[in-house]
């Protein structure tokens, strides 16, 4: 299935039944009273989760969604039939953005979210409402509301356990495919990733998520190389993986410009937990290695040297620091679930 992250939607609530001009017309009642029914509520616009996805494709060919309108109401006080309402299925992590993408109108997150676009028109008023002491035969009824209309945009932020992050060409896709279920593009150019990936990670009883996030490169925050947008998947994972290419004559420098690109994007990111790994150490010596462990420690407490050709030091830093993860991960759920547990007391 292709990938789609960002998506402009029109959507249109349904507008709302008339309400009906009736009378009692039954044998041997001659002037039976108004029975108008009231006009039936027009369909709303509704966004929800599906988990089953995690691209918004779809929307590609359904730009234009209506909701159905109420249908107006009948006599013996029967009131219309209330339209359709229309529900757009989204992926976790999915902004529900304004025309102008500023103002975030909802979003969808977890199972359990649902947000209101737009309410459906109300019912017409059928001419029963009106009748009083002094008009015992009303001819006035209302219509229906109009429904609601406006065009929204859809920005899907992968929600993933990991995120790997580097510049072009660190071995992000490479370390997806040997660690993961995945099957990235993989070559040694720059920007072989051009859209996120994810993966599943099967490990100690658990399944964590990891989102190949395609490399970052200096002012990615405004906007170069879509970076805006690639940033914007960062934000929804839970651990960073920095991924460095420990071969690179400019190991510091590479190491600032992501970090930077992050800190100018929105500086929350820089306290999210980060495992920093020195990758593709199979092209330089032990001595070298040490000498660039050494100039990074300055920063970075704790360094992985791995390498996704030859998998030196995967085992480890999947059993060091992403086993710390899991343990964390599984302590959430079992929370989560003592707090839904069912009491029969309640």
């Amino acid at each position: 299935m292709k990938f789609l992250d960002l998506v402009k939607v029109y959507i249109k609530s349904g507008n709302g039944g008339s309400g009906a001009l009736s009378f009692r017309r039954e044998k041997f009642i001659e002037k039976g009273g108004p029975d108008g029914g009231n006009g039936g509520k027009g369909g709303s616009v509704w966004a929800i989760p599906d988990k089953s996805l995690n691209t918004l494709i779809d929307f590609k060919s359904k730009q234009h969604q209506f909701a159905k309108n109420g249908n107006p109401g009948q006599g013996k006080k029967k009131t219309g039939e209330t339209g359709q309402d229309i529900y757009l299925k989204l992926p976790l992590g999915t902004e529900i953005l304004d025309e102008n993408q500023k103002i975030i109108l909802g979003e969808i997150n977890s199972e359990n979210d649902k947000v209101l676009l737009l309410p459906g028109g109300t019912g017409g008023l059928g001419n029963h409402n009106f009748k009083t002491s002094t008009n015992r035969a009303p001819r006035k009824f209302t219509a229906g509301g109009i429904g609601l209309e406006k065009t929204i945009y859809l920005r899907l932020k992968l929600i993933a356990d990991l995120g790997l992050i580097g510049l072009p060409n660190a071995g992000k896709s490479t370390f997806l495919s040997i660690t993961s279920n995945a099957n990235p593009k993989i070559a040694n150019y720059p920007f072989t990733t051009l859209i996120p990936k994810l993966g599943v990670i099967s490990i100690f009883n658990s399944n964590i998520t990891i989102a190949d996030i395609p490399g970052l490169i200096k002012d990615a925050h405004k906007g170069k190389g879509a970076g805006v947008r690639f940033l914007g998947h960062i934000e929804k994972c839970k651990v960073l993986l920095h991924l460095i290419d420990v071969s690179s004559n400019h190991l510091l420098t590479d190491y600032k410009i992501v970090l930077n690109e992050l800190k100018k994007y929105n500086k929350e990111l820089l306290h999210k937990p980060r495992i920093t790994i020195l990758n593709k150490v199979d092209l330089i010596n032990e001595n070298t290695l040490n000498k660039k462990i050494k100039l990074l420690a300055q920063y970075e407490k704790t360094i992985y040297p791995i390498s996704t050709i030859n998998y030196t030091g995967i085992n480890i830093l999947l059993e060091n620091s992403i086993k710390k993860i899991v343990e964390n991960k599984i302590e959430k759920e079992e929370k989560e679930k003592i707090k839904n547990k069912w009491d029969p007391i309640d």
